[in-house]
């Protein structure tokens, strides 16, 4: 491997690297780690397996809290053998200005997708699924959450296909600022 760099670029954090040859590479597991926890796999790019030359390549960690993240890249060969790069830092330290609710992503989906929201100061959250009666599908966060961008991801295997929707409710602990908003989604089979 020729370099690794790791840039935050507001709530994402961009990864570039690049290798001077490659031999047997199947590719490479982008692995992070968070203040106090483990290395944890959050993507997989492959590789070009036998090659004389250089190559780059770039991965985008999406929708990050604030906090400071380590990033390792896990090479793998076709045969299973790896090895570890050296370890990037990078530090996440945007705060949102306000409450938001992004549009989930993909949309349509099938079966899983991603919902990402921000909140400016700690809040108590509640995230909630819907069909299009309105009945309740799932609680996907009912917890008290640090500010900064969070992301949730819903499997909604077992769902039939069609038009649901997503409420995020939010309430500061001091019970002074108080959010809703509603957005619609469609699982598509």
């Amino acid at each position: 491997m020729k370099s690794f760099t790791a840039l935050a670029n507001g709530n994402d954090v961009i990864l570039n690297w690049s290798t001077a040859s490659e031999l047997n590479n199947k590719g490479f597991e982008i692995q992070r780690s968070s203040e106090q926890s483990e290395f944890t796999t959050v993507g997989f790019i492959s590789g070009y397996g036998t090659s004389t030359e250089s190559h780059s390549y770039s991965f985008v960690d999406k929708s990050l809290a604030a906090g400071k993240y380590s990033y390792r890249l896990k090479q793998i060969d076709f045969n299973g053998q790896s090895e570890y790069s050296n370890i990037v830092n990078v530090l996440i330290d945007r705060i949102p200005a306000d409450y938001s609710l992004s549009q989930n992503y993909p949309n349509p989906f099938n079966p899983t997708t991603t919902i990402s929201y921000t909140l400016p100061v700690e809040s108590s959250v509640t995230l909630k699924i819907f069909n299009i009666i309105g009945q309740e599908i799932k609680v996907l966060v009912n917890s008290t959450q640090q500010a900064g961008t969070h992301s949730v991801n819903w499997d909604a295997y077992g769902n039939t296909s069609g038009i649901y929707f997503y409420s995020l409710e939010t309430t500061s602990n001091d019970s002074e600022v108080y959010f809703k908003t509603i957005k619609k989604m469609i699982l598509q089979k």
